[in-house]
């Protein structure tokens, strides 16, 4: 670390074009020495797979006024060259945290002083209705700030292009070079109201509208008789969810009201994480208290959900991301006039559950596989448009129905859960069951994921040699099964060990590896692009013969992934 380095940046910081707030926190920060002074200067923060999120404060590596300000700025001169004979537009939405919406003001205003119409929502929504605007309103670009499911500390800027998906190659790398040569006092503050409009509640009712007629789909079933626990989680989603579910005729809804309200320090929850049990902990309370049918809970931004459903006891069983996916899938695959499509296919991610492409294959039907991110699925769309998408989703909890928005929507797919639980007490079954039987029809899958956090500078330095590591020495065996492929998405290789052949893959650069076994197991290793962490994402499978013996597989499966994180020393 070049400390001498670290001093020079942050001194600019106290001089303009910065306000007189910034350059006193800044002086502090320099004086204390301390490990936030260098953690907050010592890089520039950095897009990952899913835009720009950091710790709000001041500094190159923190999420502030300045540095979105760049970010605006360096957007907006690339928007005006690429559209020099256009109106520019743009749509912008924000979420529950800490400063959103002041922030949210700024970048409005950032991108009207460059002459740049701004559609701003007057206050919090969802992200998936950013991306349902950004279509709808036809504007080139979109942006919404956020943190996900990130500690209350953070806060983040995605950016969406002209087809409602997040940047992809070209213009990611593009717009990351634009906003790397423009400097802080290029910023233009002046902001021009003409330019600046607020969005209505025409434009909620829009989406409403059109996530009724993408996910309502289970046909004349009674919905009046599912009983549905939601929470908000303190996020977004209070302000689209229930209203699409009465839409759509869901009238036995139960609110968790102690999340209801929209709070960015997420005060009932550890982390505002649907992914997490504890996350569910009330929902799930509230569910057992009334004998609800289903439990749903999204995060703060709402493209993900989390949702548990009665399992064979009667008990609230917490579905993972895959297992999610999977059964709303196979819904949509069974609801849909597959033969009146024209090439369909469904989308899914390279961490994701291999089952995806059993389910396609046992539909007639492709399953195409992109990088992590839902950019990847949007993108699979674009450059697609001779096929038709029916839905697509990843392992961590995000899915997409249809293509009307091109990014996770936890609006639709919440709908779309409900209909599963529907049309499963129609048939008389159970959601549960009905994805038990999946199993039994493609095989059983069961997956794990392991984060291993690593914080700051020497946490990013490990992480890296970690996969350093990985490539340069690859096991040869896992859990006493034999390596037979290795894939390298940073080198674009996948190696045949068995038949000693590599051939290059056609897919984009990404640091991930992901080993197979000759058993079948899949394990994919892989440092998160938002977050401190690496990901191994372990995927394991067994025949079932019948639904009576998932248990004693599941077990087997069980000890397959113990296996794997013993022998990886990854517990």
């Amino acid at each position: 670390m070049d400390k001498k380095h670290i001093l020079d940046v942050a001194t600019a910081w106290t001089k303009e074009p910065f306000d007189t707030d910034t350059i006193s926190k800044t002086k502090l920060l320099i004086d204390s020495g301390s490990d936030e002074y260098l953690e907050s200067f010592y890089k520039n923060l950095e897009f990952g797979t899913g835009g720009m999120r950091g710790i709000m404060g001041v500094g190159t590596n923190r999420i502030n006024k300045y540095t979105l300000g760049k970010n605006t700025q360096g957007l907006s001169s690339y928007l005006k060259k690429s559209f020099p004979d256009e109106q520019v537009k743009v749509a912008i939405a924000y979420d529950c945290r800490h400063n959103s919406k002041e922030l949210a003001i700024t970048v409005a205003e950032v991108f009207s002083a460059n002459g740049i119409l701004a559609y701003i929502f007057p206050e919090l929504r969802p992200t998936p209705l950013l991306s349902y605007t950004v279509k709808r309103k036809g504007c080139h670009a979109g942006i919404v700030l956020t943190a996900s499911h990130n500690p209350p500390e953070y806060n983040g800027y995605k950016v969406y292009w002209q087809d409602g998906g997040q940047l992809v190659p070209p213009q990611d790398q593009e717009v990351l070079d634009t906003i790397e040569n423009t400097q802080f006092a290029d910023i233009n503050f002046d902001k021009n109201e003409d330019l600046i409009q607020y969005l209505d509640e025409s434009d909620d009712q829009a989406f409403i509208d059109d996530s009724v007629k993408a996910g309502k789909i289970a046909g004349d079933v009674d919905r009046s008789k599912v009983k549905i626990v939601f929470t908000s989680l303190h996020g977004t989603s209070i302000t689209l969810v229930p209203d699409t579910l009465k839409a759509a005729g869901y009238t036995d809804v139960h609110i968790v009201q102690e999340q209801a309200v929209p709070n960015g320090d997420f005060p009932t929850v550890a982390s505002p994480n649907p992914e997490e049990p504890e996350a569910l902990a009330l929902a799930v309370q509230l569910a057992n208290k009334i004998n609800a049918d289903i439990v749903i809970g999204t995060d703060p931004d709402c493209d993900r959900l989390g949702i548990a459903v009665r399992d064979n006891d009667g008990t609230m069983k917490l579905l993972n991301g895959n297992q999610t996916m999977i059964a709303m899938t196979a819904l949509l695959l069974e609801k849909t006039d597959l033969e009146s499509l024209t090439n369909p296919f469904i989308g899914s991610t390279i961490v994701s559950t291999p089952m995806m492409h059993a389910l396609a294959e046992g539909n007639g039907i492709e399953c195409k596989e992109g990088l992590t991110g839902f950019k990847w699925i949007a993108k699979m769309i674009v450059d697609h448009p001779d096929q038709d998408f029916i839905g697509g989703g990843e392992e961590s909890f995000g899915y997409m129905v249809g293509d009307f928005v091109r990014d996770k929507d936890a609006v639709t797919a919440t709908l779309l859960a409900c209909e599963l639980i529907a049309f499963a007490k129609a048939n008389n079954t159970t959601a549960y069951k009905y994805l038990l039987e999946l199993y039994v029809k493609y095989g059983c899958y069961q997956e794990r994921l392991v984060s291993l956090v690593k914080k700051g500078i020497s946490g990013a330095q490990e992480i890296k040699q970690m996969m350093i590591d990985l490539r340069q020495n690859p096991p040869t065996k896992i859990a006493g099964k034999k390596v037979t492929i290795i894939e390298d998405y940073q080198n674009s290789k996948r190696t045949n060990k068995d038949l000693s052949t590599t051939e290059t893959m056609d897919i984009p650069k990404a640091n991930v590896l992901i080993f197979y076994l000759e058993d079948g197991s899949k394990i994919a290793a892989r440092p998160s692009g938002t977050e401190p962490k690496i990901k191994f994402y372990m995927s394991v499978k067994e025949e079932l013969d019948s639904v009576d013996e998932y248990e004693t597989v599941q077990k087997n499966l069980n000890a397959k992934l113990a296996g794997i994180l013993k022998s990886l020393d990854i517990n």
